[in-house]
């Protein structure tokens, strides 16, 4: 095991283990050092060499990713010498880059844009008319498109695929001047995972078709959500803008670092899950297909329970948070019901994979599974109360609380999605995490717990 040693940086302390990379404490101390192909699941490169420290005792500045702590190692990471070498390395990298930050999608949260401004602002030596053309708008295949121009050659991406998804689809071809990123030949971009290398990017190099041309960034409001594509819990991002008059809109889900759940990935079918979350939406109280208003629906709610007193079946959604799921519990056991949640059609085998795509499709079966909710179909009932789980099941009547539309006739309660309410869900692995509520409605659909509340029963 590492022994802890002390460090100066910039003449204060810190500590850390002997023989970890430098460019890590620097990180987690958050001292600024700027870097393009180190990233901490990739590991060090050294091929682009922004990420120069000053070390006491040596003759020359060295790069932090493939620097080791040893005792009594003394570090500026500041001064005029090496911020001179920055910008010496930044003008390499920016000889060929275009001059289109004005339309690049990663305009916004580029590190070549921040690197810029703190040691770039130097006359340039070449001229935008002898800088060397690569293509544009290349279509690699699964939502990514590259700009050849753009790149500075770090290498994450194709790194991605060599040390993450193992499926070695890029590459960098060519040498010098026309060194660039390609797919191999014959081949496009292909795998479950394949736009986290628009995230890797570290310049507007690889953006997502998805998103492209559809938002800038800085219009864009950001919270910590869960996906609920599968029980693996990924940590993501939830980026929505609200247009003047407009409802919230959800323009992209990214993921967000949890080493303990997803680490710096999500798949690219969680990632697109948000579209499917928009369309087709429940928005309002519906009796055998027509529209009434909530109080009709509660008052018919009511009714139907009193008729079917001691006759009423409970199912439940698996990916309800868990505080809706306890509410609906003690509803239940108000109108003396029996409770389900069959768990068989959330199984997928064909998804699961050995990185972070789970076979159950429910983003909360462990918390089904703790309170001890009975997982198998209900029988034959004369009232079935269904919260939002997707089967169909037989009863006499029915009342369904659903997010999205369904042609059921029946009586329909709109819910609100996950994204427009908070709560906590347990993971695969026994994990509690919590949701942010992203999506304020200009006109809100109630959640579950606020319509129970209006149910007298």
């Amino acid at each position: 095991m590492s022994e802890e040693i002390d460090i100066v940086i910039d003449s204060k302390t810190y500590h850390a283990k002997e023989g970890s990379l430098l460019i890590d404490l620097l990180i987690k101390e958050k001292i600024k050092v700027p870097y393009f192909c180190y990233h901490e699941s990739l590991g060090p490169d050294g091929n682009c060499r922004m990420c120069m420290v000053e070390i006491e005792g040596q003759k020359r500045p060295q790069i932090a990713c493939d620097t080791f702590i040893e005792p009594n190692m003394e570090v500026r990471s500041t001064g005029k010498t090496i911020e001179k070498v920055r910008t010496d390395i930044l003008e390499l990298e920016l000889i060929n880059h275009p001059v289109d930050c004005p339309t690049c999608d990663q305009a916004g949260e580029c590190s070549l844009q921040e690197y810029y401004m703190d040691y770039g602002l130097h006359e340039a030596k070449v001229s935008i008319s002898d800088k060397v053309k690569h293509k544009k708008h290349v279509d690699l295949g699964s939502n990514v498109i590259l700009d050849q121009e753009r790149c500075v050659l770090c290498a994450r991406c194709t790194r991605f695929t060599d040390k993450i998804t193992h499926t070695h689809e890029l590459g960098i071809i060519g040498r010098g001047d026309d060194a660039r990123v390609s797919t191999m030949p014959g081949r496009k971009l292909d795998n479950p995972y394949a736009m986290n290398v628009v995230d890797l990017c570290p310049v507007g190099a690889l953006t997502s078709k998805d998103f492209r041309f559809v938002q800038r960034v800085w219009f864009l409001q950001t919270v910590n959500s869960i996906c609920h594509g599968c029980a693996k819990g990924c940590n993501i991002f939830i980026d929505h803008n609200r247009v003047k008059y407009q409802d919230d809109v959800i323009y992209r889900f990214r993921p967000r670092r949890n080493d303990e759940v997803n680490g710096f990935f999500i798949c690219d079918e969680g990632r697109l899950s948000y579209k499917a979350l928009q369309e087709n939406r429940q928005e309002t109280a519906l009796l055998q297909g027509k529209e009434i208003r909530e109080e009709e629906a509660i008052q018919e709610a009511q009714t139907l329970i009193q008729k079917y007193k001691d006759n009423i079946s409970v199912v439940i959604d698996a990916n309800l948070y868990s505080e809706e799921i306890e509410a609906i519990l003690r509803f239940a056991k108000k109108i003396n019901a029996s409770v389900h949640s069959p768990l068989d059609v959330y199984i997928e085998e064909s998804f699961k994979d050995d990185m972070l795509r789970s076979a159950h499709r429910a983003a909360n079966y462990k918390t089904i599974e703790a309170l001890h909710i009975d997982t198998h179909e209900p029988k034959s009932s004369g009232l079935l109360i269904n919260f939002n789980h997707p089967q169909n099941f037989n009863a006499a009547a029915h009342i369904d609380f659903l997010t999205h539309q369904r042609d059921v006739p029946s009586l329909v309660f709109p819910i609100a999605d996950y994204t427009e309410n908070s709560g906590t869900l347990t993971n695969e692995d026994g994990i509690l995490q919590k949701c942010e509520k992203a999506i304020s409605r200009n006109l809100p659909i109630p959640t579950v717990i606020e319509i129970l509340l209006k149910v007298k029963v």
